[in-house]
């Protein structure tokens, strides 16, 4: 048993959690990620790794509320505890002295940039990272990427916060303006970590894309997180979830992650309602309880 020795709110239906875990912190490395179970009877769930406090022995993640287990992990609270925290999985991002290095990260993809933009400022590359969200109330890890990059820039589809645009608006830019750009790493919704990889594919940028497909045992077993990369079947949990981002078949991955859409829009609903009538049931027995 695990025990969350924090938790709390960053924006709607995303949550930071910190688990005391120390031999999994010991040895993990930024890019790499772990699977969570809430219980005995609870689905395997992949989160990357967005923070490592080695002194103390605690790992950071940030889970966003798509589904019933990721909605039943939100409602757990400091103080309680997963079942399981297995890891460090995949292989670590790879860190070198690339020279002028640009992170980017959408959504719930900022929080695993923040490791993976430490470790290359800590290797002496000069860091800028890229954050985006739609608007400036969902922006998460401001304060964490700003300590670990040398700069950073920030965009908001709608405008409400630094640049108004995507963080490919940004990286264009940055292009267009001849700055030198020696590594790109994306990390975040399929369709943006596409759209970065079409923006250095002309200037040839070396660009990495951590891919989050769907998985199960996490460990090469099954075969559910396979992609293509350059022509070949890869599988992301043991293989990645790095790669060249200018190799990856973006579209064979957008149409297997929607396979099961339906399936997971009829378990959250019901996860939903099943909720509702919870929090009814408890607010009637507190009132019954004041009369």
């Amino acid at each position: 048993m695990y025990e969350i020795i924090d938790k709390r709110e960053l924006c709607e239906k995303v949550h930071q959690f910190k688990i005391k875990v120390p031999h999994l912190v010991n040895k993990a490395r930024a890019g790499q990620f772990v699977i969570l179970r809430q219980d005995e009877n609870g689905e395997r769930v992949p989160m990357s790794i967005g923070g490592l406090d080695r002194e103390n022995g605690i790992l950071t993640v940030v889970i966003q509320e798509v589904g019933k287990t990721s909605g039943a992990m939100n409602r757990m609270k400091t103080g309680d505890h997963f079942a399981d925290v297995v890891g460090p999985l995949g292989l670590p991002s790879h860190i070198e002295k690339f020279g002028n290095c640009v992170c980017i990260g959408g959504g719930v993809g900022i929080p695993p940039i923040r490791p993976i933009a430490q470790a290359l400022k800590d290797a002496g590359n000069h860091v800028t990272t890229i954050i985006g969200a739609r608007s400036k109330n969902l922006l998460i890890f401001e304060q964490e990427l700003k300590e670990a990059s040398h700069e950073l820039k920030i965009s908001t589809d709608d405008g409400s916060y630094g640049t108004h645009g995507f963080v490919t608006t940004i990286l264009q830019k940055m292009i267009d303006d001849g700055e030198q750009i020696d590594m790109v790493i994306a990390i975040g919704p399929v369709p943006m970590m596409k759209a970065v990889v079409n923006t250095t594919r002309e200037p040839k940028i070396k660009t990495f894309v951590s891919l989050n497909p769907i998985m199960v045992d996490g460990t090469g077993m099954c075969g559910a997180c396979r992609v293509t990369v350059g022509g070949k079947t890869k599988f992301a949990c043991v293989d990645g979830p790095d790669f060249d981002g200018h190799e990856v078949d973006f579209e064979e991955m957008t149409k297997r992650m929607k396979m099961y859409t339906r399936y997971e829009k009829q378990a959250y609903d019901k996860f939903l309602e099943d909720d509702h009538c919870r929090l009814a049931k408890a607010a009637a027995e507190l009132e019954k309880e004041n009369m």
